[in-house]
């Protein structure tokens, strides 16, 4: 079962170090190289599978956590749970109600950004960024429990 325990760990440092390398570096890297609209695309189509590998390393995270039994194993179950409750509402609420509003504004760059279509993604993108955060966040607290 020591096994186990390695890849757990192995599985939260992935999760939580992905979603950090995705919103602290990747994604501000390519606002900054790019136009809006290029890098809202590139980071459009990098979603779906960000969004799964990290559904992917929570389920097999809770999986062997739930196996090993390791100390804190509640606390860290429950976190782990709310991180993969927001983050199947990022995949499958927030994401694609965002990719639906991009496809209807012609272009971030010449659109006001105080158009209705504008204010209602900017109010998606408040709301998965927050959660982001508190992926991260859930993340740094399961880090710290180990």
């Amino acid at each position: 079962m020591q096994y186990l325990s390695i890849v757990y760990r192995l599985l939260i440092t992935f999760w939580v170090g992905g979603a950090a390398l995705f919103t602290f570096v990747l994604t501000p890297t390519l606002f900054k190289t790019y136009d809006r609209d290029t890098a809202g695309t590139i980071v459009g189509v990098l979603f779906p599978g960000y969004f799964k590998v990290g559904l992917i390393c929570g389920v097999l995270a809770l999986g062997c956590l739930l196996f090993t039994r390791e100390k804190r194993w509640l606390a860290s179950s429950l976190i782990i749970v709310a991180m993969l409750v927001v983050t199947s509402l990022q995949a499958f609420v927030i994401e694609p109600k965002a990719a639906a509003l991009k496809k209807e504004i012609p272009s971030f760059v010449t659109t006001p950004s105080d158009h209705p279509l504008r204010q209602q993604f900017k109010k998606l993108h408040g709301l998965s960024a927050a959660g982001n955060l508190g992926v991260i966040g859930g993340g740094i607290a399961l880090i710290i429990l180990l």
